[in-house]
């Protein structure tokens, strides 16, 4: 009885030790082994087989594409602390996988120190603005001088991006004002611009009015003239004579006048003084100043009269002292000229 179970026992023992032995690696991933803390192979993904007990699986290692995100804070040369977020894109290199088993401890914490390494050296010799403008700079050095130090562990860069660009939130803010400056100072101008714009436009048309205006005023006052001729034509033509077809007619432009003042309810002009006798007077004051005029004028036809009369009585006695004279041939006139 005794002997059945050790047999069974030893059975049992000899499946669980030889199950022991069997593993399987997953898909992208690979195992190394050690034989007594010695490294024996690298077992990549599928089902295999160690020797129980005297075999160990050492650790896996992953041959996916990781990415690491780090944070660094550094300084610009204008003197801005800024937090730049660098993505770094890594891949364990197939065919060295055992130096990126035992090579390096943690992967992590060396590719952290070349980062901020390179941005540490990078960032402090650009501008803030130039930070924002020339990240992809910054990430290619960063991919350049981890792929020449990673190389030698086994793993490849596959890509650096920088992600985010945060500075200090005061100088975001100083930003923002300067930003908004900029568009104020470009609506200023474009509102400038509308304006002056609406100014040339607006003086255009008034110079537009004003010469049509103008033109206005001179056929008005052309019409005007030919109206007053015409009036004037036809006073005459009834027996009243110029002086007073003018007289009449400015007394009537006056008391029109009058009238089109009278009629304008918001008027406030005063005409003073104004009275009936006022048209009365404005007219026998015109009268009399061409009642002065002709007489001046027939004064003056006379006196030309009498001077043309005296001239001509001056003329009349030259000629005929000129006949009462014999001609003479003057000697030595070869032409035979009379002379007097």
């Amino acid at each position: 009885m005794i002997t059945t179970v050790l047999t069974a026992f030893v059975i049992i023992l000899g499946f669980i030790i030889l199950f022991s032995g069997i593993f399987t690696v997953k898909q992208q991933t690979a195992a190394a082994i050690e034989r007594f803390g010695k490294f024996q192979r690298i077992s990549n993904s599928g089902l295999h087989f160690k020797v129980p007990v005297i075999d160990q699986i050492a650790g896996r290692i992953n041959l996916k594409v990781q990415q690491l995100d780090v944070l660094v804070e550094t300084k610009t040369k204008d003197d801005v602390f800024v937090k730049l977020k660098i993505s770094v894109q890594f891949q364990v290199i197939s065919t060295r996988i055992y130096d990126a088993f035992y090579k390096l401890e943690n992967s992590h914490d060396q590719i952290t120190s070349y980062v901020f390494d390179v941005v540490r050296a990078e960032v402090p010799k650009m501008k803030l603005d130039d930070v924002f403008e020339r990240k992809d700079d910054i990430a290619i050095a960063v991919k350049r001088e981890l792929n020449e130090a990673m190389q030698d562990y086994g793993y490849d860069i596959i890509k650096t991006l920088v992600t985010d660009i945060d500075p200090d939130i005061q100088v975001k803010a100083a930003m923002n004002r300067i930003n908004a400056s900029e568009r104020e100072k470009v609506a200023a101008e474009y509102e400038a611009e509308a304006e002056r714009i609406k100014i040339v436009a607006k003086a255009r048309a008034e110079a537009e009015s004003k010469r049509l205006q103008g033109q206005g005023i001179a056929d008005q006052r052309r019409e005007i003239a030919r109206g007053l001729e015409e009036s004037v034509d036809v006073l005459n033509n009834v027996g009243i004579n110029s002086q007073e077809a003018s007289a009449l007619i400015v007394v009537t432009q006056h008391y029109d006048t009058l009238q089109s003042l009278g009629e304008e309810t918001q008027s406030n002009l005063i005409l003073l003084p104004n009275s009936p006798q006022t048209g009365s007077d404005m007219l026998n004051n015109m009268i009399a100043s061409f009642t002065a005029s002709n007489q001046i004028g027939e004064a003056m036809k006379k006196d030309n009269a009498l001077r043309e009369q005296k001239r001509k009585k001056k003329e009349n006695q030259k000629d005929n002292r000129t006949r009462n004279y014999p001609k003479t041939e003057e000697p030595g006139n070869e032409e035979g000229q009379d002379e007097v």
